[in-house]
């Protein structure tokens, strides 16, 4: 008899806990029902989502660059300390559409350095270490290389990608909302009423939720890989900025090999502001997922450049 009572509940809780979760699964198909059947012009919803998203990055943008120099502790770098490096700055800036930035110095962990800002309020930040490691002009180097960055708000763009995909995952979440939170209370309402509530493992309600989430992931992969790509592509075209205005691509090519050595490469937020590269020559599906290119490559294409310069300069020198 106690035996029966215990079932009897659980198949009570069972139900109540499917009639939860399907009570929130109709409020959420009304909403989305009612978003689809009053929606904007399509002119209107593109300019309302592009609104929504580049809001959301600006303020990630302002906020969230403030927030990482307070965690990084840095302290500007006095032009008494480094009176070559800030004079090579000077020159650099001048030479480029930024205001020139402070210089701040931090412990980041490894040699490295980034860029924060825009053009007229960015800041460069180099690790304590960078400095005792690289001649000055190859610290003249990478110093055009970020101001490259800084000029093409390269950071704002990798903040508005960001903001983008989050967008894009709202977005999909509230309209598969209803779905998956049906299924999820199918799911644990007959756990329950097979008498197992803490069976995690998914049942064919749980299956479908994983594939629809498998498809939702794949959606989203596909638009992070091609931020990645255009990454990788602006760190060609930052190294390239840098021997224009710097006339030296062997410094920075010097530069970056130093730092890769020195450098263990991590993951994360940060690692997307970073000058390293965190592949693997022989790794091509981790080279996909990067946000800089190989070493190597960026390596060879100054070292090429500064071959041809030579070239270029013998040749004139010729009778």
């Amino acid at each position: 008899m106690r035996r029966l009572g215990i079932r009897v509940f659980m198949v009570l809780v069972g139900v109540t806990v499917f009639t939860v979760y399907a009570a929130a699964a109709a409020g959420g198909y009304l909403l989305v029902t009612w978003i689809i059947s009053t929606p904007p012009d399509l002119v209107s919803a593109l300019v309302l989502v592009v609104v929504f998203t580049v809001v959301m990055a600006y303020l990630s943008y302002r906020f969230g660059t403030a927030q990482l120099l307070r965690s990084l502790d840095a302290i500007e770098l006095p032009r008494s300390h480094s009176p070559a490096l800030h004079r090579r700055l000077d020159r650099l800036a001048l030479g480029m559409d930024v205001q020139r930035p402070p210089v701040l110095i931090a412990d980041l962990g490894v040699p490295n350095a980034l860029s924060l800002g825009g053009p007229r309020e960015g800041v460069i930040v180099l690790d304590k270490s960078l400095v005792s490691l690289l001649t000055i002009e190859e610290v003249e180097g990478i110093l055009a290389h970020e101001l490259a960055h800084m000029e093409s708000y390269d950071t704002f763009v990798q903040t508005l990608a960001v903001s983008l995909m989050r967008t894009i995952a709202g977005l999909m979440t509230l309209l598969l909302l209803p779905v998956l939170l049906l299924l999820h209370g199918i799911d644990r309402a007959m756990a329950w009423i097979w008498g197992r509530p803490t069976d995690r493992r998914p049942g064919l309600a749980g299956l479908i939720k994983g594939s629809i989430e498998t498809l939702v992931g794949l959606l989203l992969s596909l638009v992070t890989l091609v931020f990645l790509a255009h990454s990788r592509r602006r760190e060609y075209l930052a190294d390239s900025r840098a021997a224009d205005v710097t006339g030296n691509p062997a410094a920075l090519a010097r530069a970056l090999s130093k730092i890769h050595r020195a450098t263990s490469p991590e993951w994360g937020l940060q690692s997307l502001l970073y000058i390293h590269g965190d592949e693997s020559e022989d790794d091509g599906f981790r080279r996909l997922l990067s946000t800089h290119p190989p070493i190597e490559d960026r390596v060879e294409r100054l070292l090429e450049r500064a071959r041809d310069q030579g070239n270029h300069y013998a040749h004139r020198l010729r009778p």
